[in-house]
């Protein structure tokens, strides 16, 4: 494994060009391309989640596939324009098994968080965002530590010294695998009123 090549004076359309030849660890040997993030320069708002899904390497985008279908109407419902936040992931490359035709996702072990995380702090560097939130366990424990537990912690500001209003919540893939109807109808009312919480401190 090598270092990876973030830019010394990076910016997006930097990072973006570099993030495709990182060697930091070996996922990128069985991908697509790796997925940076994707949003306004100056967004007042960072979303991060886990890792790009099999549509997001496919496509070279952030949350493209079935959770990213699931944030959109949760952000709408909250009262969040997707087009103003910035949305990136953990991890720039997608883990996964091949069974058949299909790729499973497999979560990243924590050598590879490591390894990725340059990047993500290249990106809070350039966006600069007044609220930071952490979508799932693998991205609050990248940024904020073990001792984060989304359960626990959803929706109330954290200390950081990332961003001025730090939060982390649930990863929208998690409604996906709610058990019945009525268990996805409660986990999405609780992941849109973490997301309001955001939004007033938007403003």
């Amino acid at each position: 494994m090598s270092e990876p090549p973030v830019p010394e004076h990076p910016t997006l359309p930097r990072l973006r060009d570099a993030v495709q030849h990182c060697r930091a660890c070996e996922l990128w040997k069985d991908t697509t391309q790796a997925v940076l993030g994707e949003g306004p320069r100056a967004a007042r708002a960072m979303l991060v989640g886990e890792q790009p899904g099999d549509r997001e390497d496919r496509e070279g985008a952030p949350f493209v596939g079935p959770a990213g279908r699931v944030l959109d109407e949760a952000l709408a419902e909250a009262g969040i324009d997707r087009a103003q936040v910035y949305l990136t992931n953990a991890v720039k490359h997608f883990r996964h098994r091949t069974h058949g035709k299909r790729r499973i996702h497999q979560r990243p072990t924590t050598e590879q968080i490591h390894a990725c995380r340059p990047w993500l702090d290249a990106e809070l560097a350039v966006v600069r965002p007044h609220v930071l939130v952490c979508l799932g366990a693998v991205a609050a424990q990248s940024l904020l530590g073990p001792r984060v537990r989304v359960t626990r912690d959803r929706g109330a500001p954290l200390e950081s010294n990332l961003a001025p209003l730090t939060f982390v919540t649930v990863h929208p893939s998690s409604l996906l695998r709610a058990p019945d109807a009525a268990a996805r109808r409660d986990a999405h009312a609780a992941f849109v009123r973490d997301l309001r919480r955001i939004a007033r401190e938007l403003g």
